[in-house]
């Protein structure tokens, strides 16, 4: 996208060049100028509307085979999906067609699945663990089929902070191995436990050391353990993760509408960062970053569209000010 200093640059010197010969018009045209980064849309911004566990007037419900519309509607032509909306379609070949057909046809680009409730991939138990890598493979031949590049996963363990390393460790590399028959990277969101510990989860992308695996680092997700409120520091975690990055969620909860800013609340069990977008983007444009950066909206102020349209517009700010 293109700021409006750029367009109004780029219109001028297009209309000076109509007055001048063929041959010299297409030196005074400035090169395409590609955005820092491009804006996607994680499914589980829209959970209430799709999930309806309990009926919300402000968030009317959504079919999850419309998830690619209602993006495109919301001016966003990435998408990175959940299988808890969809997750005994798997190998329905069907299903999946009808998915693919859907996005394919509002010319959206699949991305992701964020894979949960499929097991600890740091188990203790090696049986379990190797099970554990075994399930996920249905999600990375459905994500192969929709056109993905990546599966989303977790990277649960038990145990003391070196032996979760190793653990979480074993299982990644074994599922990134099984991932790179299918052409499809396993990335790894900070998502409770140590893996929202930025240091920790580096050091488990540097043991597994495989390019097939990566780290989805999630802006709000660097709560460790909610029962004592233990948190790593946000702007910290970004850094130590975006140098493995092949994704980026920016997660956010609620908006100042009148400022046009990131607010919370003390009251969200304390789960509340206080998060600066510019900040944050900044962390990771500075990294190299140049692919899809997630909405996912979370916050309980807005309805679910409005949050999403609100982060997407913080976003894009962010981006031309960056720019």
């Amino acid at each position: 996208m293109k700021t409006r200093r750029q367009f109004l640059k780029s219109t001028s010197l297009a209309a000076a060049g109509a007055t001048l010969p063929t041959t010299m018009t297409s030196l005074a045209l400035p090169d395409q100028v590609s955005p820092l980064f491009d804006i996607s849309l994680a499914e589980w911004s829209l959970h209430r509307s799709i999930l309806q566990k309990n009926p919300d007037p402000a968030n009317p419900p959504i079919d999850h085979l419309d998830f690619a519309k209602t993006a495109k509607s919301l001016g966003i032509d990435g998408i990175e999906y959940v299988n808890a909306m969809f997750f005994d379609k798997a190998q329905d070949t069907a299903y999946l067609t009808e998915m693919k057909t859907r996005a394919d046809g509002e010319g959206v680009n699949s991305l992701i699945i964020m894979v949960d409730r499929e097991g600890k991939l740091g188990d203790p138990d090696e049986a379990a663990r190797k099970q554990t890598v075994e399930n996920h493979l249905r999600w990375l031949e459905a994500a192969k089929f929709l056109g993905c590049h990546s599966i989303r996963v977790n990277a649960g363990s038990e145990g003391t902070y070196d032996e979760q390393l190793k653990l979480a460790a074993d299982g990644l590399r074994q599922l990134s191995e099984k991932g790179d028959e299918f052409d499809l990277n396993v990335i790894v969101e900070n998502h409770g436990g140590l893996s929202s510990n930025g240091q920790w989860l580096a050091a488990v992308m540097e043991s597994v050391d495989h390019p097939r695996c990566g780290t989805l680092p999630d802006f709000g997700n660097f709560t460790i353990d909610r029962k004592t409120n233990e948190r790593y520091d946000p702007y910290q975690g970004v850094t130590d993760l975006m140098p493995y990055a092949k994704a980026v969620s920016a997660k956010s909860y609620d908006w100042d509408t009148g400022k046009g800013e990131f607010v919370t609340s003390d009251q969200r069990e304390g789960r509340e960062l206080d998060l600066d977008f510019q900040k944050l983007l900044k962390i990771v444009t500075a990294a190299g970053y140049t692919g899809y950066i997630g909405v996912e909206y979370e916050g309980a102020k807005h309805p679910e569209l409005e949050g999403i349209r609100l982060t997407r517009e913080a976003m894009e700010k962010a981006r031309d000010s960056l720019s």
